[in-house]
C-alpha cells in the first residue's frame, strides 16, 4: 500500500520506494504540509507540524488558535488574499470582481490505478496495482468553488504525480487567473537551485546556484516550452553531486508556456511551485465547468542527481512514452537535410539511400522540401501535397525505390505552421494566430496555424493522414520552427482571447493523438528547431525528439549531458554530420562524431555518397557496432562520469539492469602535452564480479573498475574519443 491514512488525525502519508510525502488536515480545515524526503515508516507523524505565533505582520485567520498564520503555515493549497502573502497555487476572479478565495477540507477518496487527465498527456499505468491515487477535495463555500488535488503514487517507479482540477459550482462565471500544478513548502532555504537553460543550438546547459531571499524562476512566455528554459527545476542539498546528496526534482508534463519558481520568504522557508505560466493567461470557467491543470512529476533522490535522473529515465521511458516503439530498438537512419537542403530529386535521394544500404543503415528520412513549391523556406507550409517538379512520379515511387534497397522510408512535416505564400493561407487567411488590426509577425517566413480551432485541426489531420496513407512510411519527423506572437483567435470571443495559447496546446495534443493513433506503425520524432520543445508532453505522443539542430560533436557533449538530467537516452536523436560542421565550422574526427552520436538514437545527417572508401568502411563498422550495443544504450541504466560543464573531459556509460554488460564512452576535447596519467572511475557494475574488456585480453574486477578506475591512455590530438565494452565473466 502506497497511501496510508490516519483518519483520526486526518493525516495522509504517501510512500514511494524511497520517499515519503506527508500532510495533514488541521482543525481549522487547512491542508498543512508536514514532510517530503527520504522514506519514513508509516507511524504517527503529526508531531512534524510545529506552529508558532508571529508578529502582527503575519496575521492569524483562526481567532481561537493564534499559532496558525497562513503566512507561515506550510500548505498543500496556498491561495491569495486571506493572509498568505507568498506565491499562490491558484487564483480566481469572482463575479463580484474580487480575487479572494479560501479553501477548506471537504473529503477525500483513494482510487487504485491512475485516472487519465482529460485532453492532457500524463504518466499512465499498465496495471491497476501499479499506482494508488489520492483525490483530496477542498471547497470555498462562499465562492461556490471546489478544487480536487490529485496525488498519484507509483511506488516502484519512486515518483509522485500531482495536478489539480478546479470545478465551478457557483452558478456564475469565474475567471481563473492562476492554476499551477504543484506547490511544496520546504522548511528552510539551504538548497541549490538547478535548471536547464540555453538557446537554439545550445540547449539545456546545467545551471546551479544557491537559493536567495525572494523569487528565483525559469519560465517560458513563448507558447512553447522552448530552447531557452526547460519545464523542470530541482532543489539540491548542499554539496550534492552525481552520486550523493538529496535532490527534489519537479518536471512538468506540458509543452506550452510554463513557470517553475522557488520563493524564499522572511523566515527562510522555500516554496517551490510549477505549472502553466499565469503571464497573459486567463480561463473563463462557466457555471458547472472544470479546468484541469497539467501534471507535475516529483522525484526525490537520496543518491544525488544521477539517482534522480535514472528514476525519471525509467518512468518516462516505460510509463510516459507509448506505442509500438516504446520498447523497440530504434533504427539507424540517414537524413538528407544537411546533404541536400532543398535541392534534390528522386535520383539524388535514391543514390544516398543506396549508399546507406551498403553501409548497413536501415531508414532513409526525406526532410524539408518535398511538398508544394518548397524550394526555399518562405513558401508552401500548409500545402501538404507532393511537389511533382522534384518528384515527377510521386512520393509512392520514391518510397518504393528506397524500399527496394531494403530500407525503410521516413518523411519530414511541419504541420503547425503556414506560409503566407501558400494555397492554404490564400484560402484561409484567418486560420493563423493573429489579432485584427495588428501586424502578423513572421518567424522563418511563416505563421502559426490556430490549433484552438476544430476546423483547422480537422483539415491538418486530413492532409497529413492522406500523405501518410499514400505510401509505406514508417517514420515521421514532426518539426515546429517558431514561437507565438500576436496570440489571438478569430473564433474566440474577447473574454476568452487569453485562453488561446493553452487552447492551442490542447488542440495540438488532440491532433497528435489522432494522427499517432491512426498510424501506430510509424515511429514519430518530435522536433522544434532541434530541442526547442524537448519536454515530457511531447514524449507522451512521440517517443523521441531531435535533441538539437547543432550536430557538432563537441557541442553535443554538453547538450546531451544536460538533456540526460531528466530525459531518457531512448528519447534523444543524435546524428553524425559532415565537417566542417554546418553550425560551428569545427572539424572533428569521424570516430568522435560517431561515439557522440552512438550515445543516443544513432544516425547520419550528410551526403553519404561523398565519403571516401576509407570513410565508408569506418561508417560501416560504426553502424555494425551500434547495432550490437543499441539495446544497451537506448534502454540501459545511464551513468554520468565526467561533466563537460566542469572540465576538458566528458564520460558516461550504460549498464544493463542485470549488470552483465556495459559500454563506456570517454571524450577529451583538447589535447595536452605531456599530460598526467588518469583513471576513469566507472559506476553501476557488480563489485563482486569480473569483467572482460571486449576486443582485448584484459580482465578487471568490478570493484576495481569503480573504486580505482580504468586507465585512459588517450592518443595525441584534439577531439579524442574512446569506447570501452565490458562483459561480466560467468564463473
Amino acid at each position: 500500500m502506497a497511501i496510508h491514512i490516519d483518519s483520526k488525525q486526518r493525516l495522509f502519508h504517501l510512500q514511494t520506494k524511497g520517499a515519503s510525502y506527508v500532510f495533514q488536515m488541521i482543525p481549522s480545515g487547512y491542508a498543512a504540509h508536514l514532510y517530503y524526503g527520504k522514506r519514513l515508516r508509516a507511524s504517527d507523524l503529526a508531531w512534524l507540524l510545529v506552529t508558532k505565533g508571529r508578529s502582527s505582520f503575519s496575521p492569524s485567520p483562526v481567532p481561537e488558535d493564534r499559532s496558525i498564520s497562513l503566512d507561515t503555515l506550510p500548505q498543500e493549497l496556498p491561495v491569495y488574499g486571506t493572509s498568505d502573502y507568498r506565491t499562490p497555487l491558484v487564483q480566481m476572479k469572482l463575479e463580484n470582481g474580487t480575487t479572494i478565495t479560501e479553501f477548506k477540507y471537504d473529503s477525500y477518496r483513494v482510487e487504485r490505478g491512475k485516472p487519465a487527465l482529460e485532453g492532457l498527456p500524463a504518466v499512465y499505468t499498465e496495471r491497476e496495482g501499479e499506482a494508488e491515487t489520492l483525490i483530496l477535495t477542498m471547497r470555498d463555500s462562499a465562492a461556490g468553488l471546489r478544487i480536487e488535488l490529485m496525488y498519484t503514487v507509483l511506488e516502484e517507479y519512486d515518483a509522485i504525480m500531482r495536478s489539480l482540477r478546479i470545478v465551478n459550482e457557483s452558478g456564475t462565471n469565474v475567471e481563473v487567473l492562476r492554476a499551477l500544478s504543484a506547490s511544496v513548502d520546504f522548511p528552510h532555504m539551504d538548497y541549490e537551485w538547478l535548471q536547464l537553460s540555453g538557446a537554439w543550438a545550445r540547449e539545456r546547459d546545467i545551471v546551479r546556484r544557491p537559493l536567495a531571499y525572494g523569487m528565483q524562476a525559469v519560465e517560458s512566455r513563448r507558447g512553447a516550452s522552448g530552447h531557452q528554459q526547460n519545464p523542470f527545476a530541482a532543489l539540491l542539498s548542499p554539496g550534492t553531486g552525481e552520486d550523493q546528496g538529496e535532490v527534489y526534482g519537479f518536471s512538468l508534463v506540458y509543452s506550452g508556456s510554463f513557470i517553475a519558481q522557488a520563493e524564499v520568504d522572511q523566515y527562510r522557508t522555500t516554496r517551490l511551485s510549477i505549472g502553466i505560466n499565469p503571464f497573459d493567461f486567463t480561463w473563463l470557467l462557466a457555471a458547472g465547468e472544470a479546468f484541469q491543470t497539467p501534471e507535475t512529476v516529483m522525484v526525490y533522490s537520496a543518491e544525488g542527481i544521477g539517482g534522480m535522473s535514472r528514476t525519471y529515465h525509467k518512468l518516462y521511458r516505460e510509463r510516459l512514452a507509448r506505442g509500438q516503439f516504446r520498447d523497440k530498438e530504434r533504427p539507424v537512419l540517414v537524413n538528407n537535410w544537411e546533404a541536400t537542403y532543398f535541392n534534390f530529386n528522386a535520383e539524388k535521394i535514391e543514390n544516398i539511400a543506396k549508399t546507406g544500404e551498403e553501409l548497413g543503415i536501415e531508414l532513409f528520412v526525406l526532410d524539408d522540401g518535398w511538398f508544394g513549391h518548397r524550394d526555399r523556406d518562405d513558401s508552401s507550409l500548409g500545402d501538404w501535397v507532393v511537389d511533382l517538379n522534384k518528384l515527377p512520379d510521386g512520393l509512392e515511387d520514391l518510397v518504393q525505390r528506397v524500399n527496394r534497397l531494403g530500407m525503410q522510408f521516413g518523411l519530414w512535416f511541419e504541420p503547425e505552421m503556414v506560409s503566407p505564400d501558400s494555397d492554404l493561407y490564400r484560402k484561409h487567411p484567418d486560420w493563423c494566430l493573429h489579432v485584427p488590426g495588428r501586424r502578423r509577425t513572421e518567424g522563418r517566413q511563416q505563421l502559426i496555424l490556430d490549433y484552438s480551432r476544430q476546423d483547422v485541426r480537422d483539415e491538418i489531420v486530413r492532409m497529413i493522414s492522406a500523405v501518410l496513407g499514400s505510401a509505406p512510411i514508417t517514420y515521421v519527423k514532426w518539426d515546429m520552427n517558431r514561437n507565438m506572437t500576436e496570440i489571438g483567435s478569430a473564433l474566440l470571443p474577447p473574454e476568452r482571447q487569453r485562453e488561446t495559447a493553452h487552447r492551442y496546446m490542447l488542440g495540438l495534443y488532440e491532433v497528435m493523438e489522432r494522427i499517432t493513433s491512426a498510424f501506430p506503425h510509424i515511429l514519430f520524432e518530435s522536433c522544434s528547431g532541434g530541442g526547442g520543445r524537448f519536454d515530457p508532453g511531447m514524449l507522451y505522443y512521440m517517443p523521441q525528439t531531435w535533441t538539437s539542430d547543432n550536430t557538432d560533436a563537441v557541442a553535443r557533449l554538453r547538450i546531451q549531458y544536460g538533456t540526460s538530467i531528466v530525459y531518457p537516452i531512448s528519447s534523444m536523436g543524435s546524428h553524425v554530420s559532415a565537417v566542417p560542421n554546418h553550425q560551428v565550422q569545427r572539424i572533428t574526427p569521424l570516430q568522435t562524431r560517431g561515439h557522440v552520436a552512438m550515445s543516443g538514437n544513432f544516425g547520419y545527417e550528410l551526403d553519404l555518397t561523398k565519403f571516401t572508401a576509407d570513410e565508408k568502411e569506418a561508417v560501416k563498422q560504426q553502424v555494425a557496432l551500434y547495432k550490437e550495443i543499441r539495446g544497451l544504450v537506448q534502454f540501459g541504466l545511464h551513468y554520468r562520469l565526467l561533466s563537460p560543464f566542469e572540465g576538458n573531459e566528458t564520460a558516461w556509460m550504460f549498464v544493463t539492469e542485470d549488470q552483465s554488460e556495459a559500454v563506456v564512452f570517454y571524450f577529451r576535447v583538447l589535447s595536452e602535452s605531456n599530460a598526467p596519467l588518469s583513471r576513469l572511475k566507472l559506476k553501476g557494475l557488480d563489485p563482486n564480479a569480473d569483467y572482460e574488456v571486449l576486443g582485448s585480453d584484459k580482465i578487471y574486477g568490478g570493484d576495481a573498475l569503480m573504486y580505482a578506475g580504468i586507465s585512459i591512455d588517450a592518443e595525441r590530438g584534439d577531439f579524442y574519443s574512446e569506447l570501452i565494452r565490458l562483459k561480466k565473466l560467468q564463473h
